[in-house]
Parts: C-alpha cells; structure tokens; sequence
C-alpha cells in the first residue's frame, strides 16, 4: 500500500483482483457520508442554477447531442472549486497511483463531471472509449444519492464479454470502476433524480 493512501490492503486487492479477472469492481460505502452530501448538495444546487449542460455523445468533430439516446445534465469538475471537489480528486489521484503501481497502465491524469438524471431520462449500450481515441483506459462511477431504493430503478447495467449482464443500484457513496475499452454499459430510467460523479483515468493516446 502507498504511505497515507486512501485504499486499506483488503479495498486494494479486491480492487486489483476484480479489474484483472472480470474487467469491473464494486465498492460500497467509498465516500465519507459528508464528503458524498457535500459532493451531492453541490450538484443539485448547480442544476437549480442552470450550470449543468446537457451531455453529448462522441468525440470532436463526431459529437452529437440527442436526448433520447442520453439524458444526462453534466458540469466538469475543476480544482479549487470548492473543498469538497479538491478532497474527491486527491482521492481519485491517490487511485491512479495505486493502478498505476499494480497494473502499469501509464495512467497520466484524471477528468470527471457531475452526471444529473431527472425521471425518466437514461443512456443508451456504449462504451467509454471513443474509435479515434484511446486515451480512457479506466472508468470510474460515483453514486451521491441518498437512500436510494432499488424500485426506483437508475441501475448502471454492465454487459461483461462472455457473461451475464450485472446491475448496478445507484446507492449513495458506492464507487464501480471498470476497463473503458472492454465494458459496454447503460443508464437505466429512474423514477426520481439521479446524481453521480462519472470520471476516465487516462493514458497518453497511441499515435
């Protein structure tokens, strides 16, 4: 383990086991409870005043925005932006460190935004990685929603290569991570707002 890191051994191998055997892991409870309500009181107060902007799909000059494929309102994070943003980016850098340690991936640098769902919105079966670019090498999901019920529906569902689809409740402070490239996955509907932090370690693209 890193001196002063984040991870414990047993959060650290489970980690590294799961992305080596099945492309994806699942932690819960990740987040400090406040850290998850201060990261959650910041998305819904940039959503009330028009901050976020409705998501796109694709990459440069390929990029579109349609509704009906994805639903999502998103807001890029940025350092300095307030204490709780600083304090969840020197934890997904203490990430990277520990990846980068174990798995040699190269991984360079972090980005994330705020993903907001209002009811009855939803993404399509994608994958992370774009065709032209293979930069994101590891996508990482962070639930901010408090007492979420599984009724309510707005699972990530994860379609493995060569295994049975696995459904994701969005359960406040749960962090899943998964190989970009490899994993398709979707955004099922919810019946109530749905709010995350979504966020790609990447690596220097291949020339």
């Amino acid at each position: 383990m890193l001196p002063n890191s984040y991870f414990d051994d047993a959060m650290r191998l489970r980690l590294l086991h799961n992305l080596n055997t099945q492309a994806w892991s699942q932690h819960s409870l990740f987040l400090p409870e406040t850290l998850r309500a201060d990261l959650a009181d910041e998305c819904n107060a940039m959503q009330l005043s028009g901050a976020l902007r409705e998501a796109g799909m694709g990459h440069a000059l390929s990029r579109i925005t349609d509704s009906t494929l994805r639903g999502d309102q998103i807001l890029w994070l940025e350092a300095g932006r307030s204490q709780a943003c600083d304090r969840y980016l020197a934890i997904m850098e203490d990430l990277r460190l520990v990846l980068n340690r174990h798995l040699f991936l190269g991984l360079e640098s972090f980005e994330s935004h705020f993903a907001f769902y209002a009811p009855g919105t939803a993404y399509t079966v994608h994958r992370d990685q774009f065709h032209d670019d293979d930069s994101r090498v590891i996508s990482v999901v962070i639930y901010l929603n408090q007492d979420w019920l599984p009724e309510e529906g707005g699972a990530l569902r994860l379609h493995p290569i060569d295994a049975a689809a696995e459904d994701v409740v969005p359960t406040g402070a749960h962090m899943v991570l998964f190989l970009s490239a490899e994993m398709r996955h979707e955004v099922l509907p919810s019946t109530r707002n749905r709010i995350s932090l979504a966020g790609w370690f990447r690596r220097r693209p291949v020339d």
